[in-house]
């Protein structure tokens, strides 16, 4: 059974996130500040977690930091702050999803399966070097891309670029650590090198560029690989 920790000081909203998680099968762990997570994420390992950032005793972005000194449970920050400054510290600190309040119920529990299937895919060792699409195949180790069963050349920063992607298939990764770990540190507040390259990749690879269904993009906050 899948145990979720749900970090949330609105009891009706624990409730509510209770109430709809066990009638799907989940175990559900609540905690109504920062300290009492940490104590029950310690004692209890959480196989997922649903983070509130608006904490009475502290910020949840040290939260996420502290989960992921020792945790890979996806972590889906759950939160009223709108601004992309905080969706991007809350996604560099280690965070694989951000849901703005109000949300729908159905919405968070469709991210909170893709999650959970996530990091069943990477215990099974399911992260291959080979994706493969309905419109185009990766293969990562060999450098070789093909669509509609022909070769697609890409440059060593456009493989670069796809290789971060991929890592995180299905979980956002933001501007600021695509940029660090593709072109390095000093060139993070270059995001006009994303939106060249990401729209190279797409005219190469997806079969509709202006409509993509595997590059995607979180406006004000990175991209994500659907694959």
């Amino acid at each position: 059974m899948t145990r979720v920790l749900v970090v949330e000081d609105d009891p009706q909203l624990v409730r509510a996130l209770e109430i709809n998680l066990k009638a799907r099968k989940y175990e559900v762990d609540a905690a109504v500040d920062g300290g009492t997570a940490q104590r029950l994420a310690a004692a209890r390992p959480p196989d997922v977690v649903l983070l509130d950032l608006g904490l009475p005793d502290m910020d949840g972005i040290d939260v996420v930091r502290w989960l992921r000194g020792f945790s890979r449970a996806p972590i889906l920050v759950v939160s009223a702050r709108q601004a992309s400054d905080e969706k991007v510290a809350a996604l560099d600190a280690g965070a694989d999803d951000y849901i703005t309040k109000p949300f729908s119920m159905d919405e968070l529990l469709a991210r909170l399966r893709a999650a959970a299937r996530r990091t069943r895919s990477v215990e099974r060792g399911e992260a291959a070097a080979l994706v493969e699409t309905e419109g185009f195949t990766l293969d990562l180790l060999a450098k070789k891309a093909l669509r509609d069963g022909r070769a697609v050349r890409l440059t060593p920063t456009e493989w670069h670029l796809l290789e971060v992607l991929v890592r995180h298939r299905g979980r956002l990764v933001s501007q600021q650590q695509l940029l660090g770990e593709v072109w390095g540190p000093s060139h993070s507040t270059r995001t006009n090198y994303l939106r060249v390259y990401m729209a190279q990749l797409r005219r190469k690879l997806e079969p509709d560029p202006a409509h993509p269904r595997h590059l995607i993009t979180a406006p004000g906050m990175g991209y994500r690989f659907e694959g």
